[in-house]
């Protein structure tokens, strides 16, 4: 129901699913009762109400099987360890482990941003086919978070295919100026999420990031393989 925009007929969950009709009915039926489905004056059926506690526990899960990964992090490389999902067209971020120093990179936890400005996000789209992460900054515009945001689609479509190849993504400022973010997606998850460092650009460094990039890609590796297990 989610893969066909969040709203569809019995008949085509039938199709997709491959059950019969009155199955799809019973667990539909269920659904609807329990709250996690709703159905619409058209009859067509949609997501409900009650999936979105089920989605902040989901989250909250998943940060706390991320937070030793990112501490590892933290503790290699002294900068803010983050871990954000694709929700939607947004990003949003449901982990952090803060840096030691007294000027750190501060995100709060829950906060959602454009994909388009920062390395989670770009590190996330790059995991989309290249027509499905246009699609999505098309639906949700490109605005300039600061003067170096990428704001022009084709742009934006050479970065994501350089972020393919090295297999990690840089923010340099776009997003916040002054701050620069190293993030790699967590490829083979069951969820799409992606792991960053980031700090003041004064510290984080190019010499830095290119320290850091390989450390971030091996925590992402890691979390990949922990998440799966636990799925």
């Amino acid at each position: 129901m989610a893969e066909s925009g969040g709203e569809t007929s019995l008949s085509q969950l039938a199709d997709s699913s491959g059950l019969p009709l009155p199955t799809i009915h019973r667990i539909i039926r269920t659904l609807v009762g329990d709250g996690y489905v709703r159905q619409l004056p058209s009859r067509r059926y949609a997501l409900g109400p009650r999936l979105i506690g089920l989605g902040d526990k989901a989250a909250q899960m998943l940060g706390t099987w991320a937070r030793p990964h990112l501490s590892r992090l933290v503790d290699a490389l002294g900068e803010t360890a983050n871990l954000a999902m694709l929700d939607g067209d947004k990003v949003v971020y449901v982990a952090q482990v803060p840096s030691p120093h007294a000027m750190r990179m501060f995100t709060e936890v829950g906060r959602r941003v454009l994909p388009h400005s920062a390395g989670v996000g770009k590190a996330l789209l790059s995991q989309l086919e290249e027509d499905e992460a246009l699609a999505t900054v098309d639906r949700t515009g490109m605005p300039a978070a600061t003067d170096r945001t990428i704001t022009d689609p084709k742009a934006f479509a050479v970065e994501l295919r350089r972020i393919r190849e090295r297999g990690y993504a840089i923010d340099d400022g776009e997003q916040e100026l002054g701050v620069r973010c190293v993030a790699a997606p967590v490829e083979g998850a069951p969820s799409r999420v992606a792991v960053s460092v980031s700090g003041p650009d004064r510290r984080v460094t190019w010499d830095f990031v290119k320290r850091a990039a390989p450390l971030v890609q091996e925590a992402a590796r890691a979390l990949a393989a922990d998440l799966t297990q636990r799925h």
